[in-house]
């Protein structure tokens, strides 16, 4: 089995495809999945007009949100077609996506606090969507609680776990940054197949 684990940041993720099984996985390959257009600059942060200002035109930023789902659901579309065409036989079934926060954006009372919020949602539920519609399954894991969560998933120790990481990115190679790191880790436990549901709230 294959899995992808994605860090998502604000108009781009960071995706690790990992090969099972779970008890020894290996890495195979690192992509950048784009969810903005480079020749629509706000499109990579939608709710915001200037640097700490917010975004008040409401058909700006529904023609902004238009544009991040199309160029998630391109972006996909290649995606998972690139990784099932060198698969060798390989299914892709799974993926796991590591993101900063899943708070309602409603709750939030600063208008700049609450624009990121909604990018982050924006951005998280667009990936998910295009994930969806290849029949490949997600699960949703916040940042701060992914180390636990791996160890309590594959079973391993915080050292072994590292251990393995750093394995990956020898095999990858550079930029081995944590949000490869971090994308790599959710893959892995994707192939653990221990799914849980987190309700995060969608668009």
């Amino acid at each position: 089995m294959l899995t992808i684990g994605f860090k998502v940041k604000s108009g781009f993720a960071v995706a690790i495809v990992v090969a099972g099984p779970a008890r020894a996985p290996r890495a195979v390959a690192r992509h950048m999945v784009a969810m903005s257009d480079p020749k629509e600059p706000w499109t990579r942060q939608p709710y915001h007009s200037r640097m700490f200002k917010t975004e008040t035109d409401e058909g700006e930023i529904a023609r902004r949100v238009k544009i991040v789902k199309r160029c998630a659901k391109k972006s996909v579309e290649d995606l998972v077609a690139d990784v099932r065409r060198s698969a060798e036989g390989l299914a892709l079934q799974r993926a796991a996506l590591v993101v900063g926060s899943v708070v309602d954006p409603a709750t939030i009372g600063s208008p700049h606090m609450r624009a990121h919020a909604n990018e982050g949602r924006l951005f998280r539920t667009a990936l998910e969507d295009a994930l969806l519609s290849h029949g490949i399954a997600c699960d949703v894991i916040v940042e701060k609680t992914l180390a636990k969560r791996a160890a309590a998933d594959l079973g391993r120790s915080a050292a072994h776990i590292d251990k393995v990481m750093a394995g990956f990115g020898e095999t990858l190679g550079k930029p081995w940054r944590a949000e490869e790191k971090a994308a790599a880790t959710a893959a892995w436990i994707a192939l653990g197949g221990k799914p849980r549901a987190t309700s995060p709230l969608r668009t």
